[in-house]
């Protein structure tokens, strides 16, 4: 199965070299894997990023860079990303790998069995949490997530940690339908699959936090709000029918 794996970046000169060495190193050494490309979209760095994936890619061949003159968000990047990957599965992770690439093992086995997505989650029994975040940043997502049930009716525990794998169709039939630019995507691409008859299953990985994070709580927890009024109004005025 060809994977793609796509990551998102604004100002990650400091960690996206290291991250991406660790990627290509683990993919190329997969035994018996299909191919592989990786999709970096730098969501309007102004730091030296775009350098250091310029200078990366001449070493590797299997990467791809798309670019934005400026910062949409996080949502607007991993879109971007996940409409242009040609992968069989396609992976959704976070440049500073707090989940390891290594736990796509456990989510091809489930794609492999007929899930079409696969939600990374730091919340389920068997969850290896390393690192763990503030009291304040863990607590903040705890009750984002009730939240989330209670409104939404979403029943994962977990549905912002920053890895998700899909099926390649399915991944560009949700992607196409989202408009969530900000922090919220997530969000909307599990309510999508959810409201589509996508199959979707949770599986506790392994987390090590990044004290690094790019979150601010106050401001991203306030758009997350907002963000999440314009998901419930916008599936709720929209007839939705699966591609193909």
């Amino acid at each position: 199965m060809q994977l793609s794996v796509v990551i998102p970046m604004y100002n990650e000169a400091g960690r996206i070299g290291p991250s991406l060495e660790r990627i290509v190193e683990y993919l190329r050494g997969r035994s018996g894997a299909g191919g592989f490309e990786i999709i970096v979209v730098d969501d309007g760095s102004r730091d030296g990023t775009v350098a250091v994936v310029e200078q990366f890619r001449t070493c590797a061949p299997e990467l791809r860079l798309i670019r934005f003159s400026q910062n949409r968000g996080k949502g607007a990047a991993v879109r971007a990303g996940m409409i242009a990957a040609t992968g069989e599965a396609v992976l959704f992770s976070d440049a500073d790998l707090s989940t390891p690439i290594e736990e796509v093992e456990g989510a091809l086995r489930h794609l492999s069995e007929g899930c079409d997505l696969v939600i990374g989650s730091r919340a389920l029994a068997g969850s290896q949490i390393v690192a763990r975040q503030s009291c304040l940043r863990e607590s903040m997502g705890k009750l984002f997530n009730r939240l989330l049930r209670v409104s939404l009716s979403i029943p994962f525990r977990d549905t912002q940690c920053g890895f998700k794998l899909f099926r390649g169709d399915a991944a560009r039939d949700l992607f196409r339908r989202a408009q969530i630019d900000g922090f919220a995507f997530d969000v909307e691409v599990i309510l999508l699959a959810m409201r589509l008859g996508y199959a979707v299953h949770e599986i506790p990985v392994r987390w090590i936090n990044d004290p690094n994070s790019k979150v601010r709580l106050l401001r991203h927890s306030t758009q997350m709000l907002g963000d999440l009024w314009r998901i419930r109004r916008g599936l709720a005025a929209q007839p939705l029918r699966r591609a193909g």
